[in-house]
């Protein structure tokens, strides 16, 4: 496909209102405070569609959509496992966590904790799901732009990259949000525009939609059944734990619950987010069965093996080229940069935010560090992110985005979600727990993953995988608990009776609307 002139030029529009946004977040952004959580001064609305924006990444709009258009039933999985772990997030996490009064996930953990040991598990387990998450957008935006610009694909990653760190290094998270917050109400419009075509293709008849993509799809009949992803019982039930308990353990969702002024705020994020989300996950079912209609088989969009076009991460764009010619495809097209750039600052601020916080300001100064030099350490980091994130955008070209950002789930569900749960409901937590359960989770999760299928054998060229399941989950998380709860009721030090005890006088005023220090939470 030769370069979308229409579709550079909304590229180029969307970067340069972006870097307008970036330049005056920038003049507002002062201290600490405003970097890490804007203030504190989003509401929930805003926050609401800034998370939906985060949420809704290139693994959703262009992974998605291509798994329903590669497999069928596997991409409705996904769709339905992204959003169940919300109710979770609403009822058990949110209102604690803005009452904490903190800036990080770290931050939360850590306050009845010994800092130094929870601090370096919690930011080591940001840094992994950031980098895993990372890897999914940077081969989305990869892909889009080497088949709507013609350019190289590591080249295509480079630029992403470099936009990157431009957003973030400057503005950090009021440029951040506002960037999610057009993001998300573009990716809603189009993706409405898409699904509403697509109906129309079938007199919007979803029963007639249904039955014309089996009757298209290679497969048949075979799209409504479990597909390779969920083949087995324990493949199901790994995704679907990494799925819903990994919402509640992604840091860069987590931080957003520190930019609401109050506790009302943020369980108004939440309904608002769960709302945006549900609705963009059933529109994107409806994008992919209609990639299945129009794309299947049609000569402008596959090769000459049958495969389509840049692959199935881009199943949706051509959909859009088939629905609505160039200029529904460079709208689109711009969408999706604009998912992808959005979701990769908030990424990279989380990540940065683990280093600069995390561990410079709160461990290597004690947690008193001059405010200026944290701020250049995160923009440090921030580059830092930025090449990482390139190179391994690079090696991992040929994933499927949404199962990428899966392995990134799996490791927020075996880390960070079991240590952020039970330090706020469980009182027999201990520091010992934590890190030593906690550090087995990420390494068990992390050991899974590459010698499962994925890296073992798609990555480094193995003939067979020595963990045979694609989905980690189901074990990492389980010996995450275990742990946790074994080496915490083992613990019987002096340190550990005093974190036990400090469990009431934290939570109880969190849970009251009282900061971890006693002080209302604003």
């Amino acid at each position: 496909m030769k370069p979308n002139l229409l579709a550079i030029a909304m590229f180029l529009l969307f970067a340069l209102v972006t870097l307008g946004i970036t330049w005056w977040a920038a003049r507002r952004t002062r201290n600490a405070s405003d970097f890490y959580a804007a203030g504190g001064g989003i509401t929930g609305l805003q926050n609401g569609l800034a998370i939906a924006g985060d949420y809704m990444s290139a693994a959703s709009f262009l992974g998605i959509a291509g798994l329903v258009f590669s497999t069928g039933f596997d991409g409705l999985i996904y769709s339905i496992g992204f959003l169940v772990g919300w109710p979770l997030i609403m009822f058990l996490l949110a209102e604690r966590l803005r009452n904490l009064g903190r800036y990080t996930f770290a931050d939360a953990v850590s306050i009845r904790l010994q800092a130094g040991p929870v601090r370096t598990l919690s930011a080591c387990g940001t840094l992994v799901v950031v980098a895993f998450y990372l890897i999914a957008q940077m081969v989305g935006a990869g892909k889009l732009i080497e088949v709507l610009f013609g350019l190289d694909y590591s080249l295509a990653v480079v630029v992403v990259g470099a936009l990157m760190i431009v957003y973030v290094s400057l503005g950090g998270m009021i440029a951040t949000t506002w960037v999610q917050l057009i993001k998300a109400v573009l990716l809603l419009g189009g993706a409405s525009v898409m699904a509403l075509l697509v109906l129309w293709l079938t007199g919007f008849d979803f029963g007639e939609l249904v039955q014309r993509a089996v009757e298209t799809h290679p497969k048949g009949l075979a799209i409504l059944r479990p597909g390779p992803l969920v083949a087995d019982p324990v493949s199901a039930v790994s995704l679907g734990m990494a799925l819903m308990f990994g919402t509640a353990g992604l840091p860069h969702i987590l931080m957003r619950f520190f930019t609401v002024p109050n506790a009302i705020e943020a369980r108004r994020s939440v309904l608002y987010a769960t709302i945006f989300i549900g609705y963009f996950y059933a529109l994107i079912f409806i994008i992919g069965l209609g990639a299945i209609l129009t794309l299947t088989g049609n000569p402008g969009y596959v090769d000459a093996a049958g495969a389509l076009r840049g692959g199935t991460n881009m199943a949706a764009i051509h959909l859009a080229h088939v629905l609505g010619g160039d200029v529904f495809l460079g709208f689109i097209s711009a969408v999706a940069f604009a998912t992808i750039l959005a979701v990769v600052s908030g990424l990279t601020l989380s990540g940065a935010s683990a280093i600069s916080h995390d561990l410079y300001a709160s461990l290597f100064r004690a947690g008193r560090p001059n405010p200026q030099a944290e701020l250049r350490v995160s923009r440090i980091a921030t580059v830092a992110l930025g090449v990482i994130a390139m190179l391994l955008g690079i090696a991992f070209e040929q994933q499927n985005v949404a199962y990428m950002v899966g392995l990134a789930f799996a490791i927020a569900a075996s880390v960070n979600f079991p240590i952020l749960f039970l330090s706020m409901y469980w009182r027999g937590l201990t520091t010992r727990g934590a890190t030593l359960g906690g550090g087995l989770g990420l390494l068990s999760a992390i050991t899974l993953m590459v010698l499962g299928p994925t890296v073992w054998v798609d990555v480094l060229g193995h003939t067979s995988a020595v963990f045979p399941y694609k989905h980690p989950a189901l074990f990492s998380m389980s010996l995450a608990f275990l742990g946790i709860w074994g080496f915490s009721v083992t613990d019987r030090s002096a340190a550990a009776e005093q974190e036990r005890a400090a469990f009431r006088a934290v939570f109880v005023r969190a849970q009251t609307g009282l900061g971890a220090d006693g002080a209302a939470s604003h």
